[in-house]
């Protein structure tokens, strides 16, 4: 067990490393000079071109990559070209309502989804099952930004019960800062219950034809024992995969909903760090939320040895 976390833990390094690598190319092939977006349009060359040698972006890409690498390694991701605020900064105050919406989501969806799951493949090929299978292609077939702007209409326009944006920090007042997240959660959790239900539905239905089920109901087992304590605890692994990935994507997923409910988090502050070609705060934002995609399906894959101490690396 102990040497299976710890070489899960080593062969993570690389691939964090790979991460870094990829994000620093893949920004300088997609184009565009920040020391042009800061000096203006009207610029003379010669006061780009002295931009550039200050910001070190007129050396080799090897030479940037190195020196790069070697801030964060010690912490540094730099500071914001237009801003002049050193990037953990920017991302100390953007990370929060981030990491507070992703957890509103699950809370949202994980009480909702897999006991819905459970109950679908429980009751195949009935109206329960059909109709939880409609509500839950419906969910996953409505764009996150359309939904939002839908229960914005409903419950902030219409039906005054929530604001229709913005965000209160928790150290402010943790009641208003809940009830600012109810709408923006609401929206992408339903994109992730829908996919979370369909998911846990065709996991328990291939474990309850197992021979094992069928051997446990034979010995006369209440059917919530074969359920819970046979079925789902079989069922944990592909499930516990489902629930990581739903977690990375929501880091990708919650940019749009950010953007339709003005929520200060990072998936905002990419995008505007993008129109200005920010290269610091995008590459610090970016390393950022790759860190926690990586530690999610770290904890993920040690969760494999929990639930099966069988599982070897």
């Amino acid at each position: 067990m102990q040497r299976y976390i710890a070489q899960r833990i080593i062969t993570s390094i690389p691939v964090l490393l790979i991460l870094v690598v990829l994000i620093f190319g893949l920004l300088r092939i997609a184009g565009g000079d920040p020391a042009a977006v800061i000096a203006g349009k009207d610029a003379p060359q010669w006061q780009i071109e002295e931009i550039r040698e200050n910001l070190g972006l007129n050396k080799p890409l090897y030479v940037q990559l190195g020196i790069y690498i070697k801030d964060i390694l010690t912490g540094n991701l730099g500071a914001s070209i237009n801003s002049k605020t050193p990037v953990l900064e920017l991302l100390g105050k953007r990370v929060v309502p981030t990491l507070s919406l992703a957890i509103a989501v699950e809370l949202l969806t994980l009480p909702i989804a897999i006991p819905l799951g459970i109950i679908a493949a429980w009751k195949a090929n009935t109206w329960i099952d059909r109709s939880i299978m409609i509500f839950a292609s419906l969910g996953f077939s409505i764009p996150i930004f359309f939904l939002g702007f839908i229960l914005i209409w409903a419950f902030a326009l219409n039906l005054p019960w929530f604001p229709a944006a913005g965000y209160v920090p928790p150290t402010e007042h943790f009641g208003r800062f809940l009830y600012r997240l109810v709408l923006p959660g609401l929206s992408t959790a339903i994109l992730f219950w829908a996919f979370l239900t369909r998911m846990t539905r065709a996991t328990m239905i291939e474990v309850l034809q197992e021979d094992y089920i069928r051997t446990a109901r034979s010995k006369g087992l209440a059917e919530g024992a074969v359920l819970m304590r046979h079925a789902l605890k079989n069922a944990a692994l592909p499930i516990a995969t489902i629930v990581g990935w739903g977690i990375a994507e929501l880091l990708a997923g919650l940019v749009v909903t950010e953007q339709v409910f003005a929520i200060p988090g990072i998936g905002r502050m990419i995008v505007d760090a993008i129109v200005r070609r920010d290269y610091p705060v995008i590459q610090g934002a970016m390393i950022v939320v790759s860190v926690i995609q990586v530690g999610v399906n770290l904890l993920v894959d040690l969760s494999y040895a929990f639930f099966d101490p069988r599982i070897k690396y």
